[in-house]
Parts: C-alpha cells; structure tokens; sequence
C-alpha cells in the first residue's frame, strides 16, 4: 500500500506539475518529487537536467560525483521541468548542437543580455556567475523570435551592410582604375617628351617606366587585398542572410537565435575592417617636365616626377539616427555622510541598472542602482577621483590626478572593494579600457598615453599641434575619441596614436560616451546641450538642449538612456543629481 501510493504521488506530482508552470509558473523539486514530497525549485543542475529544492541545491554543491556540475540559481533556472515544456519548445532542445568556441566538448545552451554573449554551461560557471549578468537558458528565450522584428531588424541590417561592402568594391575598382588610367596619361607624356631629346635618355625613360610599373602592381596588388576583404566578409554575410532566412522559414528557433546574434557579432568585427580599408590610399598622376633638361641633359638623372593626389574612398560609416528625447527622472547621489556638495566627474555602467559614478569633492566612488534611483553603496578614497572606466565586469579603474595614480576598484556582492594602484608619470584626468589596455589622458603634462593592464608604456602622443587641454577619452576596437576643451574639438586616433578624424564643436566639449553604432556622445559645456558625432567625426547634431551644463556622461545601449552630470560655477543643487534622458 505504500508503495502504491507512493506511486500515485509521483504521478499525480508530474502531472499537476506541468498544471501549475502554466498557472503561476511554479516548479518543483524533481528528487524530492521522485519521494513524494512536493517542494518549490530553488534552483536546478544543468548536468543532471533536474529542478532541486533548496537543500537538494546545497547538497550537490557538497557532493563528490555532482559538486562540479553547473548549477543555476532561481533568476536562472528554466521556468518548467526539462521533460514537460510547453508544446513552444517540445523537441527543440535537441537542436542544439553548436560547440562552445572557449569549450569545444560544450553545447552553447545558454545567453548572456549584459555581456551578449552565446554560451555553454562551462562558460556560464566560470565567467557569468555575477549577480548582475542575466543569462537565460535558450528555449526558454526563443519562443518569439520567428518571424519576430528582432529578426527582421538583423536581417535588415546583415542585407544593409552587405550593399555597403560591395559598393566599397565598385568604388576601389573605379578609384584604381582612374589611378592606372593617369599613369597611362602620365606615360604617354614622357614619351611625347622623349621624342623631343636623343638616345642618351632611353635609360632614363626606362627608369620612370620602371616606377611606373611597380606603382602599377602595388595598386593591383592592393586592389586585390581589398577584394579578397571584402568579398570575404560579403560571402560571410551573405551567408549568414541566407541562414537567418532559412532557419526563419523553418521556424528553427533556436538555431535562428543563435545565427541572429552571431550575426551581429559578425558586423561588429567587420566594422573594424573598415580602418583597415579606408588607409588604402590611391594616388593619381600627371608627368611633370623638367624643362631645364635640353639644356642640363648631360648633368640631371631624372625625367622628371610624378605628382600626385590622393583619391579617398568613402567607405561604410554609421550615419547619425533621428533620436527623440524623453526626460526619465533625475537621481539625488547626495548622501548622509557627504560632507560636500556632489561633483559628478566621471560614469561608467557595469548593468543596465547599476551605474558606478566618482564624486570629486566628496572623495568618493559611488555605486547608483538605477531602479531605485538611490546610492546603493559607496566607498571612500585617500584622494579626489576624476574618472571611472569598467575593466572587466567585475573590476574598475579610477584616477587620481593629483596623487598622479590610477585606484583598481572590485566589485563584490554589491559592494565595492579597493585593490591594488597603478603609478603613472603624471596628473591622470581620463581614462578608458579596450582589451586590456588603458588609454589615459593627463593635463599635466598634455599628453594621451596607452597602457598595458602593468602599467607598461606602450604609445605616447604629447604633440601640441593635437592636444591643448585634454578631458575626456573613449575607445573601442578601431579608435579612440577625445575631447579638448581649448581646441573645441573632439580628436579621433587610431591604436597607433594617428590622427584620423576631428569634429569642431562649437562649445567647451567635455564628457563623451561611446553608443554600440559607434557614435559618440558629447557634452557642450558652455551651449547647454549633448551633441551626437558621427563614427568618423564629420557630422554632428544635438539630441540634447536647454541641459544645465552638461559635464559627465554615460550611454546605455539596451535601455537607451542617456545619463549626465551638471557643472556650475554657483552652488546649486544640480551638483547632486544625475540627469536621465532617453533618446528613441
């Protein structure tokens, strides 16, 4: 009888189960389920494929064949039992077969929103365990993007880049072959002028001849290198469209998810192709006479010259959207045990709803919880901070200036906890991270530098004709943005330290932030309003006025809000607040 009953149990526990995941989403634990006990889920074991209460949960942890399993807390589990998902995710789950490229044994089963990043139960333990990291198990995820705008938005933009990167062909074929036609000219100049003097300057002829032909095959030889690129990256995409379409018509969710976000992964990285193709300079020629050379034959050894002109191809750049504005609220980071007023000076985003902040006067690092517009925790510092930048998702950097160091800040358990410091070789105002390496901007002296994660001196650009009073820097995969507030202008380099891009503002820039498209925002000081620049720094237009002067600021790409500090001479409250706007 009480096996039989025990039985009955199990039945009746399975079955209601899938009952009440419909009606209020409630799981259970599986081996307590097995025992007759229904008890709530508290987390589950992506290895054993099982919910598990909360002592069950504790005890794997502990337990020598299962305490290296993947375990998924409560905000991560699958919201229903692994053999009882709705008739949405029935038999998709076997789909998914693509390897893990950090674990290749691993399926990639999971998505991280705040890293957006595809990922396996091993990347999941080792990397994305933080609290503020939001990852979701796929065919919980996936139900709703066949034929979803998500889909088409991507598929959109995968065709759209696309057209770009073969019109960058059409145009470097015309541009070279204008190239290889002024040569042609050039050539049949020389010859024009050669009839005109005696057999000595054959030799001469041949020499020009000579240079002309090798500028001829470097031309082709670039020509082709651009192709290759391009045709390369156009066939990627190509084939990428074609398996979005094909997957969205065979309503293969997970597959469709999973190529729709390697898609935009792949425009990403062929955004930094753009620098590579855009130094292909092309010159175009003329032959210039040397008319002296009838009277000086016996003493000149040239023909003459070639002069040239650089033929620029305008190649794919992110145009500037029409944004509309909405005012979001304001947030007060005055606290009890500030002794100051609040001077906002620099802001990054660690989540879409914690922004870490460094208040100046109050020698303070401040962590800002975004839902609940309030200071959720604060540290103090031996000295005046000027700027943050995020390191990695669980480490920050903040200048000092006038201690002439750089603080390593860990977050942890929602507190943040001072590491190590970095000396450097003067007053640091600026600073930003890509890929371990530190781009940061000084006063005093006037100078950018670019750092290895030691401190390590890797590129030093301190010429004056670039800089004259240097605030903010930004970076990311091709260049690094930088404002100068006596220049008026916001400077774009390359990871060389070259200058390839500038943008006049018409006021004292100071904050920028870099959005995902790379535009960059700026803050007009002096204008009252928030500027948004073009990728290459040639256009520009204000998504933001009658703002009290602007002087931090931080973009938010998934929520798409736009968040900034004020500055004024007078002591008013707008030190104490941050302002949120968001631009649709």
């Amino acid at each position: 009888m009480a096996v039989s009953g025990k039985k009955a149990l199990k039945q009746f526990s399975s079955t209601t189960q899938s009952i009440a995941s419909d009606e209020d989403l409630q799981v259970y634990c599986q081996p307590c389920d097995e025992e007759g006990s229904r008890i709530p889920a508290h987390g589950y074991c992506v290895d054993c494929k099982e919910h598990l209460c909360k002592n069950c949960f504790t005890g794997h942890k502990k337990h020598k064949l299962s305490k290296h399993h993947t375990l998924l807390d409560a905000t991560r589990m699958p919201k229903v039992l692994h053999q009882t998902t709705s008739s949405t995710h029935t038999g998709q789950s076997d789909d998914l077969t693509t390897p893990c490229s950090k674990h290749p044994k691993e399926i990639i089963k999971f998505y991280c929103h705040h890293h957006k990043e595809l990922l396996c139960s091993v990347c999941v333990t080792l990397e994305h365990q933080a609290t503020f990291c939001k990852v979701n198990y796929i065919p919980n995820s996936s139900g709703n993007i066949i034929d979803s705008k998500e889909c088409q938005d991507i598929l959109k933009a995968v065709n759209s880049t696309s057209d770009q990167y073969q019109q960058f062909v059409e145009d470097a074929k015309k541009m070279t072959n204008k190239s290889n036609s002024s040569l042609k000219d050039a050539l049949a100049d020389i010859k024009m002028f050669r009839q005109e003097i005696n057999q000595r300057l054959d030799e001469l002829e041949r020499q020009i001849e000579d240079a002309a032909n090798v500028i001829q095959k470097e031309n082709n030889k670039h020509l082709k290198a651009v192709e290759e690129t391009c045709e390369d990256i156009t066939k990627a995409l190509k084939t990428s469209s074609d398996t979005i379409k094909r997957l969205n018509t065979s309503k293969q969710a997970h597959k469709l998810f999973m190529e729709l976000k390697l898609a935009e992964k792949t425009m990403k990285n062929v955004e930094g192709k753009k620098l590579q193709l855009s130094s292909y300079d092309i010159k175009e020629f003329n032959f210039k006479t040397n008319d002296a050379i009838l009277d000086l034959l016996k003493t000149e050894k040239s023909l003459g010259t070639f002069k040239q002109k650089t033929l620029k191809i305008k190649y794919p750049s992110v145009q500037i959207k029409c944004r509309k504005s909405s005012h979001q609220g304001d947030i007060c980071v005055k606290t009890s045990i500030d002794k100051c007023r609040c001077y906002i000076a620099g802001m990054t985003l660690l989540t879409p709803d914690l922004l870490i902040i460094t208040d100046h006067d109050n020698k303070a690092v401040k962590m800002v919880d975004i839902s609940r517009q309030s200071v959720s925790y604060q540290i103090k510092l031996d000295d005046k901070p000027w700027d943050i930048t995020t390191v990695t998702s669980t480490e920050l950097a903040v200048t000092l200036p006038y201690n002439q160091t750089i603080q390593f800040i860990s977050i942890s358990s929602n507190k943040l906890i001072k590491k190590h410091t970095m000396k450097v070789n003067g007053d640091c105002y600026s600073i930003s991270c890509y890929q371990d390496k530190l781009v940061v901007t000084y006063c005093f002296p006037v100078k950018l530098q670019i750092l290895d994660m030691n401190g390590t001196m890797l590129t030093t650009i301190d010429d004056r004709n670039i800089f004259k009073d240097l605030y903010y820097v930004t970076c990311n995969r091709s260049s690094i943005y930088v404002s100068d507030s006596e220049m008026k202008s916001v400077t774009r380099l390359n990871w060389q330290g070259d200058v390839i891009g500038s943008y006049s503002c018409t006021s004292e820039p100071r904050g920028i932030s870099l959005s995902d498209d790379g535009t960059v925002f700026v803050c007009g000081l002096e204008r009252n309003v928030i500027e948004e620049i073009s990728e290459d720094c040639s256009t520009g237009k204000v998504v933001l006025q009658d703002v009290i002067r602007p002087f931090g600021v931080c973009w938010s790409e998934e929520t798409k809000k736009l968040y900034f500090s004020c500055y004024s001479s007078t002591f008013d409250k707008n030190y104490d607040f941050i302002y949120m706007h968001k631009l649709s």
